[in-house]
C-alpha cells in the first residue's frame, strides 16, 4: 500500500499531463523551504569556524590544566612541588604563576590591567612566542626586568617594542604605611617592554607578563603562587591526568581543563548556536505554511480522482498516505536542494575564502566555515519531522469520510 501510495504522489507531482498552477505554487513551497534549510546550513557552519577560531586562541593562551586553590587566592610553592608533579603520567611540564591587578604607567599615561608573573618554563607550557607579534617573549635580560605586554595593554599605554623607556608597576603595599607619604602606599617596579603579544581583546587587553620573582617581590608573597600550568604530553587523555592530578594534590586544590577555565564563555557559545538554529526553525516553519497551501489546493483539484479511488475501493488510509506523500516529497524536494546549496556555498567558502571580513584589524581575512557531519543529521532531522507533521496535519483536516464519500451523480 505504501508503494501505491507513493506511486499516486509521484504522479500527481511529475507527471506531464497533471501540469496545472498546481505545480507551480508546488515549486514555489519547495524553494521557499530550500532557501531556510541553505541558511541553516550557511549560518551553523560559519558558527561552527568562528568557534574553532576562538577555541585556538584559548588553547594557545590557555595550558591544558591548570591547578588552583580552592580556599584563598595564594598557595606555597612547596605544598607542590614541582618534580612531585612532573613524576605523574601524562605530565610534560608544569609552570608556576602569581598574578593581581596592577596599575601600569608608561611616560604620561596609566591603566589599569592583571599582572601576571611567570617562572622560566612558562614558555614551554604555553607557547607564548607564537602570539607574539612585535619584539620577543623575554622577561629577564641580565639584571633587567622586562616583561611581554598584551596589545591593547600597549596601545592604551603607547607602547612600541622598539622603545627603551621603561614601564612602572604599582601594587597596593600589604601591611601598615604612613599616611603623611602618599607614595607608601604603593610598591613600584620598573621593566622594559620587550615583546607585545596579540590574541583576543580580552586576553591581551589586560595582561602583562612579567617574572615570577618580580610580581613575588611587589605582592610581598615570596615563594608564593595563584596557580601552575600544566602541560600534557603529546597524544595523553586530558581526562585521565586530570583525574590523576586531582588524586595526587588532594581537595585542598581544583584542577580544569581548558574548557573548565572558560566554561562560562563555552557555554555562551553553545547557547548562541542553539538560538541561531531555532530563530531558523521559525523562519523554516513560517515558510513550511506554503507547502499547506499547495497540498490544500492539491486536493481540491483531485477530489474527484479521490471519489473514484475510493468507489474502486480505496480506503481512508490510503488517501490520506497519497497526500501526505505528495507533501514529503515537495518539502523533501525544496530541503535536498536546499541542503545542496547550503553545501556548496559553504564549502566554497571554506577553501576558497571568497567572503571577506571587510577589515585589516581581523585575525582571519574570510569568515571561517566549518561543515559538521552533526549540524547535517539535526538539520535532515528537524525537517524531516516538520514536514511529517505538516502533511499529516493538512490532510487529516482536509480529507475526511465526509470529503471523499462519492456523490450519487458521480455513482
Amino acid at each position: 500500500m505504501n508503494r501505491l501510495s507513493l506511486l499516486f504522489a509521484r504522479r500527481y507531482l511529475f507527471s506531464r499531463k497533471s501540469h496545472s498552477v498546481i505545480n507551480i505554487v508546488s515549486g514555489v513551497s519547495a524553494f521557499a523551504v530550500s532557501i531556510p534549510v541553505a541558511a541553516m546550513v550557511i549560518l551553523l557552519s560559519v558558527f561552527n569556524g568562528f568557534e574553532n577560531l576562538i577555541q585556538s586562541l584559548y588553547s594557545t593562551f590557555d595550558p591544558d590544566l591548570v591547578i588552583t586553590p580552592v580556599q584563598g587566592k595564594t598557595f606555597p610553592e612547596e605544598s607542590l612541588p614541582a618534580d612531585r608533579l612532573r613524576a605523574i603520567e601524562g605530565v610534560e611540564s608544569v609552570s608556576y604563576a602569581l598574578e593581581e591587578n596592577a596599575l601600569f604607567e608608561y611616560r604620561d599615561r596609566q591603566y589599569i590591567g592583571m599582572m601576571k608573573g611567570v617562572d622560566s618554563l612558562y614558555g614551554q607550557v604555553v607557547p607564548m612566542d607564537s602570539i607574539v607579534t612585535q619584539g620577543q617573549y623575554r622577561l629577564r635580560l641580565g639584571d633587567f626586568q622586562e616583561a611581554c605586554v598584551g596589545q591593547g595593554v600597549a596601545y592604551a599605554l603607547g607602547i612600541r617594542a622598539s622603545l627603551n623607556d621603561p614601564m612602572a608597576i604599582y601594587i597596593p603595599r600589604r601591611g601598615n604605611f604612613s599616611p603623611l607619604l602618599p607614595m607608601s602606599i604603593y610598591r613600584r617596579e620598573s621593566v622594559y617592554p620587550s615583546g607585545i603579544f596579540a590574541l583576543d581583546a580580552e586576553s591581551d587587553g589586560q595582561y602583562v607578563f612579567v617574572s615570577l620573582d618580580l610580581a613575588q617581590r611587589l605582592l610581598d608573597l615570596p615563594a608564593q603562587a595563584s596557580s601552575i600550568a600544566v602541560k600534557l604530553q603529546p597524544g595523553t587523555s586530558a581526562e585521565v591526568v586530570q583525574a590523576r592530578l586531582k588524586a595526587e594534590v588532594g581537595p585542598g586544590f581544583k584542577v580544569l581543563s581548558r574548557y573548565q577555565q572558560n566554561e562560562s564563555f563555552y557555554r555562551i557559545m553553545m547557547y548562541e548556536k542553539w538560538g541561531i538554529y531555532f530563530i531558523i526553525l521559525l523562519v523554516l516553519v513560517i515558510a513550511s505554511f506554503s507547502l499547506v497551501g499547495s497540498l490544500v489546493m492539491l486536493i481540491i483539484e483531485k477530489r474527484k480522482d479521490t471519489r473514484t479511488l475510493v468507489t474502486m475501493g480505496a480506503s481512508l488510509s490510503l488517501i490520506r498516505r497519497i497526500f501526505r506523500y505528495e507533501g514529503l516529497l515537495i518539502y523533501g524536494i525544496g530541503s535536498l536542494f536546499g541542503l545542496a546549496l547550503g553545501l556548496l556555498l559553504a564549502g566554497l567558502q571554506q577553501h576558497f575564502g571568497w567572503i571577506g571580513m571587510g577589515g585589516s584589524t581581523f585575525l582571519v581575512d574570510a569568515y571561517p566555515v566549518e561543515i559538521r557531519i552533526g549540524d547535517l543529521f539535526w538539520i535532515v532531522v528537524t525537517v524531516g519531522a516538520l514536514s511529517w507533521l505538516i502533511a499529516t496535519l493538512t490532510v487529516r483536516t482536509m480529507i475526511s469520510p465526509e470529503t471523499i464519500r462519492p456523490e450519487e451523480h458521480d455513482a
